[in-house]
């Protein structure tokens, strides 16, 4: 990983953190005001998969026009932190919303499925900048606005996206106008370069509502986006809340490497701590590693 990443990902971790706390007592933000978002193939099936089968059940058939060819669709995922109340009630998912990158095309001939002219879903193979916009716009921004807790809606809440050339820049005239609409402060922010890791999607939320969405048997590319959007509504909120904590530890690795991904991610216990009712929502972190990181970036020039 080059320097000037390890650097980004360093004052990334700081930034994370409750400024008042530092550096004497250090604890990250609870992190409720962030919307992460990111771009995920989700494909109908895999290529192989295993069963397991009574001793006189017949083997499962599954049908594919061309192994190597597979029907995908291309989702933008968006999520917050979910909230719970003093009884672990949930009061807000943080589940934004599941944005398929699909147009409707009318068919170009008569087949035994359809007639000429019928409304077919056609997967976007190809996203641009301009597609990206359109849908923070239509679609992100619109499902915040109508789904954010309202006592809230006067604090600043940020779109943390990676550097993938087709997303739009953070100040953004188009973007920035609709985001100060309606009494809201949406704002964009941008997760440092090669760091798939500070972003709850790639730490465990794709994986997690994958698994689920091969458990749906899809054939056509509605079925396909129906079973996507039943695995994100039906993922554990819980569950979700707890990848949020798994990002705050990771933080925390990556200051003690001084910025590289080469680490493992501490286990936590967040299952018992869960029973117990002792699961933090902020993480402390050691003051002296804190220092440590913070005299670094100050010599090399950083801070």
């Amino acid at each position: 990983m080059k320097e000037e990443n390890k650097t980004a990902r360093l004052k990334f971790c700081l930034s994370m953190m409750e400024s008042a706390t530092i550096p004497h007592d250090p604890i990250f933000k609870a992190m409720y005001n962030i919307v992460h978002i990111d771009e995920k193939w989700f494909y109908m099936t895999k290529k192989s998969t295993n069963y397991y089968l009574l001793p006189d059940e017949a083997d499962p058939l599954r049908y594919c026009k061309n192994k190597n060819f597979i029907g995908k669709v291309m989702f933008l995922v968006a999520i917050a932190r979910p909230r719970f109340d003093a009884e672990g009630n949930e009061t807000f998912s943080g589940k934004i919303g599941v944005f398929p990158f699909v147009t409707k095309e009318p068919a170009k001939r008569t087949s035994v499925n359809r007639v000429a002219g019928t409304l077919e879903t056609k997967p976007i193979t190809s996203v641009t900048r301009e597609i990206s916009r359109s849908f923070l716009i239509e679609k992100v921004i619109p499902a915040i606005k109508e789904k954010w807790p309202r006592d809230d809606i006067h604090i600043p809440i940020f779109i943390q996206q990676d550097n993938a050339r087709s997303h739009i820049k953070e100040n953004d005239s188009e973007f920035c106008r609709v985001a100060k609409e309606d009494g809201f402060d949406i704002r964009l922010m941008c997760q440092p370069p090669n760091s798939p890791d500070l972003n709850v999607l790639d730490l465990g939320f794709f994986s997690a509502i994958q698994a689920l969405q091969y458990k749906e048997p899809t054939r056509t590319i509605d079925e396909l986006i129906g079973a996507v959007v039943k695995s994100f509504e039906s993922f554990s909120s819980i569950v979700s809340n707890k990848i949020f904590l798994t990002l705050q530890t990771c933080m925390i690795e990556i200051m003690k490497e001084r910025g590289s991904n080469n680490y493992y991610v501490q286990h936590m216990k967040k299952e018992v701590l869960q029973r117990e009712g002792q699961l933090p929502t902020q993480l402390k972190c050691d003051s002296s590693l804190v220092e440590e990181v913070i005299q670094y970036l100050t010599v090399i020039g950083e801070l």
